[in-house]
């Protein structure tokens, strides 16, 4: 069956279970993937640099959610041009022509270039060639920003009102290898965050956890990676609101360099369909099914 499909060109896609398919309280989302890359970005890098700043094939990997229960949110438009699971006052101020208009939320990821709006690319690379305004800052955040969190937050509210609660994963990618005291460190092949247990229910982190170890791969919890602003905003597990951040390590799916899916990708993508109908049963078994 098709997936009931609604798309807002430039900006983001959602995807609902066709009728007759069993709908779970699950969703996920994919705020990293986007590649379609609005015309007024301006740029001062090629943009097979700005393609290093995205999760790659994260949407391919999640796209049979639907088939299986789950709703699905993926983003359009790329995140280096504006990072969905940043507080859109994350404000690199050394990158404006003038005064931020609001408190500036002060964070290790801006003081880095990788706030809201990214300053830098591979580390030292400039992504402007010139100081951006509020003006144009604003409009993406109105243009973007929002919608993407609105159409979100419809996702989780409608599942919560029709099962009393809603188990939301957060879909990214991480590098092969982290870097610490000026050396490269292999990393596990998927890392889970739930902010210490603050974002979800530490039951649901685990039993993720357990199938994929149980699939083989290895799996870390909160280290390197906890979650950001997507599973911070919504992720209230007393109130039956469970948001897990999970990353999968793209040397199992994608060449880095040439940013193209290789072998690997359809094994992953087969484990990834059977971790999404194991969450979706894990759910349902927490609520009265309508």
């Amino acid at each position: 069956m098709t997936p009931q499909k609604m798309h807002l060109p430039g900006i983001l896609v959602r995807y609902e279970p066709a009728p007759g398919i069993d709908p779970s309280p699950v969703v996920f989302d994919s705020p990293h993937s986007g590649y379609d890359y609005p015309g007024d970005f301006d740029h001062a890098v090629p943009r097979d640099v700005l393609r290093r700043a995205e999760d790659a094939f994260v949407d391919d990997l999640y796209e049979g959610a639907p088939d299986l229960g789950a709703g699905f949110l993926k983003a359009l438009f790329p995140r280096a041009y504006i990072d969905p699971n940043r507080h859109e006052d994350e404000i690199d101020s050394d990158m404006l022509s003038e005064p931020w208009p609001r408190p500036v939320r002060a964070s290790e990821k801006s003081e880095m270039g990788l706030g809201l709006i990214r300053r830098l690319i591979k580390g030292r690379v400039h992504i402007y060639d010139r100081p951006l305004t509020v003006t144009e800052i604003m409009a993406r955040i109105e243009s973007y920003h929002r919608p993407y969190y609105a159409e979100l937050e419809n996702m989780l509210e409608s599942r919560v009102s029709g099962f009393g609660a809603v188990w939301h994963v957060n879909c990214h990618s991480m590098r092969t290898t982290g870097r610490k005291g000026g050396k490269s460190i292999p990393r596990d092949d998927f890392v889970l965050g739930d902010r210490e247990g603050e974002s979800c229910d530490p039951a649901f982190t685990e039993f993720v956890a357990e199938c994929l170890r149980n699939m083989g791969y290895s799996v870390q919890i909160n280290h390197p990676f906890k979650g950001a602003e997507l599973i911070e905003r919504f992720g209230r597990p007393l109130e039956g609101r469970h948001s897990l951040q999970i990353e999968v390590n793209r040397g199992l799916y994608m060449d880095e360099d040439r940013i193209e899916k290789h072998a690997g990708f359809g094994q992953l993508k087969g484990d990834i369909d059977q971790l999404i109908g194991d969450i979706c049963k894990f759910a349902k078994a927490q609520v009265r099914v309508p």
